[in-house]
């Protein structure tokens, strides 16, 4: 359905939106059944609801479908705008709309499953249909498989499905010493019951130094009563312990308790990743995919707020990839949600910024896996957005580029790049036709103007606008593009490529300023991939038509050829080798060309041959 279909009722909502009072309020959006689809806020509602009513270029497609399906619209005044976060969280909880972002738990809780037979097994477990001993429930996979993966190594518990009763031939897991092999005999039912119950007991304290020091103990009172095989056993436990925690310092933050959020982004779909730290050590982890997804400002202004809603271990620092829209106002609603003062950080370096980064990638990964692309594609197009400060990450990236020899055969290269990777069935070339000479700005210019005018026009290969635009070049370049974007009435980000005396990509500029991105190895990649791509197509196009030209002149020094029929014998042949490669029946054969003149053409390069 065409959101902007319906000019009349568009028309009558847009008046209705211009009514409204520039003042704090909530919002509701109802379909022809008075269904609720969409509540918001806004600082001023008369403002904010007629963005939904104007031009729709510049909302996504979720916000599009949206605006179709709305029929009428109610709103409620409040005395400020945190008193309107307030009821909107409160109203969304309790109508859950269609179109807000809304993240249910659609994989139920986990458990850590201890069986109820001879030889028990510790195992993971979503539902409480079996006997035996549950822990839990915890709210995501990873906390159980990991802990339960530790658990069987740290104490050599069996991970398999053996009868432990009938002595068999133990597996691979005993020869490594990370199984006692109960199927084997090497162990005694008491003796694995108690280790069972040491498990347990892990479990429930958790990887922290009161563990150790409990084992460490017990080692010593094994030793004290000579039972040298029990204190060995506490002692290789101490030690796959300790081994675990060195490990798990890689991902150990100097804060007791913070939550890490990043997002990738691919087109409008995304996923967010959280990463949840308490005891300074990384406890869970958790991945969430939305779909509509523009500014992402905006998408963690709403997403905080959903995602906190029902939970109430909120941490005193909540670290993000990129600013949140209304952070003061965010960090006013944890805060006194928490009971506590909660702060929003946006690190740029340091350990804080490496946590960020390990973030973004498994959103990356999470989201490349979801669609069939490369984690790799997607942070690097996550981490150039974050560089050049784009609250879009760019999905469709174009790139232009000039090329001329002394102002002759002018010509432009549009390279398209869609997901980090080259879409060549959107490549486009350029004959700069509106003046003669060496102007690249002004070629660049026409390029752009021609590029838009196409676009507005809605001719096929020119229908999608770009979420970024790269220049061959610098300010003067961007100088003369940007009256064309205003001309237009587009804001798509706009930045040239600097390369340095040695012709390699430099940096990128744009706003004023230079922007280094050699400091970043996957930015820097692409774009210098991007750079030499648009170059090698643009030269690519202008050798063509220089070969061409060339050839073409020569042609006219033929009796008989003129510029319709070297035309012609270009169109037919492309190449002088080809063409010198011909038979007189094939010239001939090209339409226009008579037998006696297809004579003279071969006679005239065959001549030196006699």
């Amino acid at each position: 359905m065409n959101p902007y279909a319906n000019a009349e009722k568009l028309a009558e909502l847009k008046k209705q939106a211009n009514a409204l009072p520039l003042q704090p309020g909530v919002y509701f959006m109802k379909d022809e059944t008075d269904t609720i689809i969409y509540i918001g806020k806004a600082k001023a509602l008369k403002n904010r609801v007629t963005q939904y009513f104007g031009s729709g270029n510049q909302h996504t497609e979720k916000v599009r479908q949206m605006v179709a399906h709305v029929d009428h619209f109610e709103t409620i005044l409040c005395d400020s705008e945190f008193e309107a976060l307030i009821l909107e969280n409160s109203m969304i909880k309790q109508y859950q709309p269609k179109y807000n972002i809304l993240l249910k738990d659609d994989k139920g809780y986990h458990y850590i499953h201890i069986t109820d037979e001879k030889w028990q097994r510790i195992e993971t477990a979503m539902q409480l249909t079996e006997k035996g001993e549950y822990i839990g429930p915890y709210y995501s996979a990873f906390v159980v498989r990991e802990t339960v993966e530790e658990v069987r190594r740290i104490f050599k518990l069996p991970d398999c499905n053996r009868n432990l009763d009938r002595i068999s031939k133990p597996c691979l897991n005993y020869h490594i010493g990370l199984c006692d092999a109960p199927c084997r005999g090497k162990i005694s039912p008491e003796d694995y019951r108690q280790t069972i119950k040491d498990a347990r007991e892990f479990i429930k304290r958790g990887n922290s130094e009161e563990t150790l020091k409990i084992l460490a103990q017990e080692m010593e009172r094994a030793a004290e009563r000579l039972d040298f095989e029990q204190a060995a056993k506490y002692r290789d436990r101490l030690r796959a312990i300790r081994k675990l925690s060195e490990k798990q310092k890689v991902i150990m933050t100097a804060y007791e308790r913070q939550d890490v959020f990043a997002t990738a982004c691919i087109g409008e779909k995304a996923c967010v990743s959280v990463m949840i730290f308490r005891e300074h050590r990384l406890t869970d982890r958790l991945h969430f995919f939305l779909d509509g997804v523009g500014d992402r400002g905006a998408l963690y202004a709403e997403f905080l707020q959903r995602y906190y809603a029902d939970r109430e271990d909120i941490p005193p620092r909540v670290l993000l990839d990129s600013p949140c829209e209304e952070s003061e106002l965010m960090e006013r609603f944890l805060s006194e949600k928490s009971g506590r003062k909660v702060h929003i950080v946006v690190p740029k370096q340091g350990e804080q910024h490496d946590l960020i980064d390990l973030c973004l990638r498994n959103a990356a990964e999470n989201l490349a896996q979801k669609n069939e692309r490369s984690g790799r594609e997607m942070t690097v197009l996550n981490e150039l957005a974050g560089l050049l400060g784009l609250t879009v990450v760019p999905h469709r990236i174009e790139a232009y580029d000039i090329s001329h020899t002394a102002g002759q055969e002018n010509v432009a290269g549009m390279v398209v790049f869609q997901d980090g990777r080259p879409l060549k069935s959107d490549y486009r070339r350029f004959k700069i036709k509106g003046f003669f000479g060496q102007d690249d700005y002004r070629s660049m210019a026409e390029v752009l103007q021609r590029r838009f005018s196409e676009y507005q026009a809605g001719t096929e290969g020119f229908s999608v606008l770009p979420d970024l635009i790269l220049l061959d070049g610098g300010k003067g370049q961007i100088s003369a593009v940007e009256p064309v974007l205003k001309q237009f009435g587009l804001t798509v980000p706009l930045f040239g490529m600097v390369k340095d005396s040695k012709h390699r990509t430099r940096a990128v500029t744009g706003g004023g300023a230079d922007i280094a991105i050699r400091a970043n190895r996957r930015a820097f990649t692409l774009v210098t991939l991007i750079q030499d791509e648009v170059h090698r197509y643009a030269i690519g196009y202008h050798k063509n038509r220089r070969t061409k030209a060339m050839l073409s002149s020569e042609l006219l020094h033929i009796e008989g050829v003129g510029k319709s029929r070297a035309a012609e014998l270009l169109r037919s042949f492309g190449t002088v080798k080809r063409l010198k490669e011909a038979g007189v029946e094939e010239i001939a054969a090209v339409k226009g060309i008579s037998q006696g003149v297809a004579e003279k053409i071969h006679q005239y390069f065959h001549a030196s041959e006699k």
